[in-house]
């Protein structure tokens, strides 16, 4: 089972759980949930000073404080998770942290409806956390995965690594080991597997990521040949899927790295379900449609998000006007691509039209009520692999901070290559609409967004 939070939940976290006087504190969060094997932070409570009796070993507080909580956790289908801190450091569940969680979760599965887990969570004075879930019979299940996805992202994992594999060793002189072994535990999904997301998904593997998860409807064409690594006429000819000829490229490399595919659109329910298993999404689309819902997905998911984005514009007789590309990092908790200015709402509208209603995209396209969609894009397979450089880079550097500033200021990277420009920008921050849905999880409609269908609630 999986934890997840943003970077704005972990410093709230810590900064009520240690407020100085060596005494352990309490907090509560409701949590979305995915499926039976996740839970994302959605809100939290702080419990406050006043109402706990504190010390340096232990904390507890009225249950009367838990029962709208626990109204909601049961009217919405969220988990409960308590935090508490050991300010001594103790990286280990205790006695004492047993028979109170034992009394605990006991009132809240007698109040929640469901056999589904909830979770107890220890934060140390470092910032790590260490996490269990507790099942309706009282017994516990260490948590496998904690992520805390902001600038940085942090995960810890039981897993801490055997011996670097030969192919990874170089990795690891940059990296180092700890860094290497969490790229074998991380599973990261690729939407979009043609131009950008074919030099990513090979940088991917060779960097040693445990498990890729492949999502693109189309099928290997011979304008597609220029720019799919591993691609051949064969493919083409038989009209394979791009996402089997890039898992037959990875299987070969013969490097641990495990591929599931999804040769259907984002709206699949089977694909979307596994890309909000992953612990990282690129999006390596054109299709407005796709990378807003990826957007969402990151939301409610608490996922790490990372935007492609290449332009290429010439003039149709060898003379080249622009060359230049964007790498976005989004946070879940941060502002999505239309605050950020990548396309506008009506862009989105007007795709949609086009995808729905041709004949009518056509007439309020030539009355002029609507701006044109793109239909078809140059690709150069070095401009592309360039950008998907740049995007495989910033998930190394949120990993593994390397630069010599912070990660925020580098939300967005902007690259011209006709003009030699690298503008960089920060995150101006998510409305309140956004912050709302963060860590909702699973829900009906899927995401919010009726033309997608039900939600996951296995």
């Amino acid at each position: 089972m999986k934890l997840r939070m943003t970077g704005g939940q972990h410093s709230l976290l810590a900064a009520h759980l240690f407020p100085g006087d060596g005494k352990e504190a309490v907090a509560i969060a409701l949590c979305g949930r995915r499926g039976t094997d996740a839970l994302m932070l959605h809100e939290i409570e702080a419990v406050p000073y006043e109402l706990c009796d504190r010390s340096s070993g232990y904390v507890t507080w009225p249950p009367t404080f838990l029962e709208p909580l626990l109204s909601r956790a049961n009217d919405e289908g969220l988990a409960l998770v308590k935090f508490h801190s050991h300010p001594c450091g103790y990286p280990h569940f205790s006695e004492t942290d047993d028979q109170s969680d034992g009394q605990f979760f006991e009132s809240v599965f007698g109040w929640v409806d469901g056999d589904r887990p909830h979770v107890s969570a220890i934060l140390l004075p470092g910032g790590s956390v260490i996490a269990r879930a507790v099942h309706p019979d009282g017994s516990f299940e260490a948590i496998s995965k904690i992520s805390v996805i902001g600038d940085d992202i942090r995960i810890w994992t039981e897993d801490s690594g055997g011996a670097v594999p030969e192919f990874a060793v170089r990795h690891a002189q940059l990296f180092g080991a700890g860094t290497t072994n969490l790229l074998c535990q991380l599973t990261v999904g690729v939407a979009g597997c043609s131009g950008t997301g074919s030099p990513l998904v090979e940088q991917l593997a060779r960097l040693g990521v445990g498990e890729l998860v492949l999502v693109d409807p189309d099928h290997v064409e011979e304008k597609n040949l220029n720019r799919i690594v591993g691609s051949t006429m064969e493919d083409a000819v038989q009209r394979r899927p791009k996402v089997q000829v890039l898992a037959r490229s990875v299987e070969a490399m013969g490097l641990g790295t495990t591929v599931s595919t999804f040769h259907a659109p984002l709206q699949d329910d089977q694909a979307r379900k596994a890309l909000a298993s992953c612990d990282v999404v690129f999006g390596c689309m054109d299709s407005l449609g796709g990378r807003s819902i990826l957007n969402r997905l990151a939301r409610y998911y608490t996922l790490a998000y990372i935007d492609l984005g290449v332009k290429l514009e010439g003039d149709g007789h060898g003379d080249v006007d622009q060359v230049a590309g964007a790498v976005h990092y989004l946070r879940p908790d941060g502002a999505g691509l239309v605050q950020r200015g990548v396309f506008t709402a009506k862009a989105l509208e007007a795709e949609s039209l086009r995808d729905t209603d041709p004949e009518g995209y056509v007439d309020r396209l030539k009355r002029g009520y609507i701006e044109g969609v793109q239909e078809d894009r140059p690709a150069v397979v070095s401009v592309n692999s360039y950008f998907a450089s740049l995007a495989v880079i910033e998930l190394l550097s949120r990993l593994h901070p390397f630069r010599s500033g912070e990660n925020a200021a580098y939300a967005v990277q902007r690259v011209s290559l006709t003009n030699t420009l690298w503008v960089l920008e920060e995150d101006p921050g998510a409305g309140p609409h956004e912050e709302r849905i963060v860590g909702r999880g699973d829900a009906t409609p899927f995401l919010g967004m009726p033309g997608l269908g039900e939600g996951d609630e296995t």
